[in-house]
């Protein structure tokens, strides 16, 4: 029986349904999907010393070594520990959340468009942080998160029960445009409260626009078991997905608890774009690019496009974040740059697929 899902995965090219034949053979994958982790890691930790590194005043490998060793003081020493360091962790965390929260929906809506951005998760989770600030008057990183898992919870709800309206058959279309509605009805109530609210406004001006730039170590601190929480939950629930492709009937007829799966899943996707929104604002297009990206290195598999999406999220991230740094004399927000990245893409996707 595994042998016969294997077989039906390896001719499976996206989570859309439709079933062609892989670019390549099965022994060629598996050199790929393990060969292609230590490079991986190598070029993310090239990317956090650039990210170190890079900004408005440029400074040395080696100066930015003597600051992480406590060597040195300093101007440079002050950039590097207390503005570059945050953002930068702050990135592979964040990454690591919109990476493998994109993954798990993508399979467990059986939908290339799958997003936290796009289904109205992020903007849930802004707006009930938003709503926490101005009506509750909410502080600190613990309430950010816990009012945040609360709106994606009830973001996921609404475009879930919208996207399934038509004979419980989850629609892939209906699910975006009703996610994309959703996002822009809660962007506005979140700029209306901020600006009826001038204490929520101020707190949260940098943050709305989606930003690295936290300046916190206290708040990596707080967010960063959470993260790693909800990818434990994902590698648990990645195999069953396999089986969920190939539709709920199939998946209990092999054995698949689906009801506990789509739990452990959206609890996964529940925590990791929760923390995620609260530590850094909304940021988009991540989760739908690199899931992608992972699916075309590492084949069909959900575990190694859940492993390959924790690695090349991160790498995307602080790149757009230092070419939003360099790229005009202040400083362009990362979100603005993956949404120029990211909505091209997109547009590529709903062109080349038939739903």
């Amino acid at each position: 029986m595994h042998y016969l899902i294997k077989q039906f995965l390896s001719m499976r090219s996206s989570v859309g349904g439709q079933v062609t034949p892989l670019p390549y053979t099965p022994s060629s994958l598996t050199g790929r999907r393990f060969g292609g982790v230590l490079p991986c890691l190598l070029l993310l930790a090239l990317v956090c010393l650039a990210s170190l590194m890079l900004g408005a005043r440029a400074i040395a490998p080696e100066v930015v070594w003597q600051s992480l060793a406590g060597h040195t003081q300093g101007p440079d020493s002050i950039i590097v520990l207390q503005a570059r360091l945050p953002r930068t962790l702050a990135g592979i965390l964040v990454g690591m959340a919109l990476g493998a929260a994109g993954a798990v929906m993508q399979a467990l809506t059986r939908n290339p468009l799958a997003d936290p951005g796009i289904l109205g998760v992020n903007a849930g989770a802004s707006f009930a942080i938003v709503l926490g600030i101005s009506v509750f008057g909410i502080t600190g990183m613990a309430s950010w998160l816990g009012f945040a898992w609360l709106g994606v919870l009830a973001a996921s709800l609404m475009v879930w029960i919208i996207g399934t309206l038509s004979g419980g058959r989850v629609n892939p279309i209906r699910l975006t445009l009703a996610g994309v509605a959703l996002s822009a009805v809660l962007s506005g109530f979140t700029s209306s409260l901020s600006l009826l609210n001038p204490h929520a406004f101020d707190q949260l001006r940098l943050w709305e626009a989606g930003t690295l730039d936290i300046r916190s170590l206290s708040n990596v601190a707080w967010v960063t078991p959470i993260v790693l929480l909800g990818c434990a939950l994902a590698f648990l629930a990645a195999r069953s997905l396999n089986t969920l492709s190939m539709g709920d009937d199939l998946a209990t007829a092999l054995g698949t608890r689906v009801g506990v799966i789509r739990v452990m899943a959206m609890l996964s996707v529940m925590l990791l774009c929760g923390s995620a929104t609260a530590l850094t604002g909304p940021i988009g297009f991540v989760g739908l690019m690199i899931p992608h990206i992972a699916r075309g290195w590492a084949g069909p598999d959900q575990r190694w496009i859940l492993l390959y999406s924790l690695l090349f999220s991160p790498i995307l991230l602080l790149c757009a974040d230092i070419v939003g740094r360099l790229l005009v004399p202040g400083e362009l927000r990362v979100s603005i740059v993956t949404a120029f990245i990211g909505a091209p893409v997109l547009i590529w996707l709903v062109r080349q697929r038939k739903f």
